[in-house]
């Protein structure tokens, strides 16, 4: 056999390069985008869990779904700064920004300067709206849009229209007082139920 048809055997070098070669693509960190996905999946679960149900309707309520993962996040953790949103809801920080700059515009959310002991720029932290004041804050312009589509006919010309049809009116009320009154077992004349059994006693 001639020199040619020798092959040398791999040497140990080589094994040892080839090996760490192999090796480094499975070292290579995870893509950036990857971790983002995670916590957007987080958010996820936390919104829906929250009730899926209340965030279409929050997102209905302020337009868009990103400002309502914002408003739910704030009112699960009052005092936040944007960067804190951004990062438990797993939105990109220029969006938050954006979505915040929008909301406070729209005084749905109020911001005041975090006092932090140190020097430096304090961040603006956020609050979120009671709901019920959100509701309250477009219950004017649902009524006003609703009412234009009541008095279609009228702006159509037409005559036929029930005269003693009366307009769509929205009532908004907090009742959360009204259960305070009634756990506290006082009426509305002031007289706790306890004070009405011991007078009927004397009777």
């Amino acid at each position: 056999m001639s020199s040619d048809d020798t092959t040398d055997p791999e040497s140990p070098d080589d094994a040892q390069t080839n090996t760490h070669t192999d090796g480094e693509d499975s070292l290579l960190p995870e893509d950036g985008g990857k971790a983002r996905d995670r916590l957007e999946e987080e958010a996820d679960r936390a919104v829906e869990g929250f009730d899926q149900g209340i965030v279409d309707l929050l997102s209905w309520l302020l337009e868009t779904e990103t400002r309502a993962r914002i408003y739910v996040y704030l009112r699960q953790n009052p005092g936040s700064t944007s960067e804190e949103v951004a990062e438990g809801t797993g939105l990109y920080p220029s969006t938050v920004r954006e979505a915040l700059a929008e909301l406070h515009d729209e005084e749905k959310v109020t911001r005041s300067k975090r006092e932090n002991e140190g020097a430096g720029n304090n961040p603006y932290e956020y609050d979120a709206m009671a709901p019920s004041d959100l509701v309250g804050s477009v219950a004017g312009q649902v009524q006003k849009e609703l009412n234009t589509v009541f008095n279609m006919d009228t702006y159509l010309g037409r005559d036929d229209t029930e005269a003693d049809k009366e307009p769509v009116t929205i009532t908004v009320e907090d009742r959360s007082e009204e259960v305070d009154v009634e756990d506290s077992g006082v009426d509305d004349d002031g007289a706790s139920s306890g004070d009405q059994a011991e007078n009927s006693d004397e009777h």
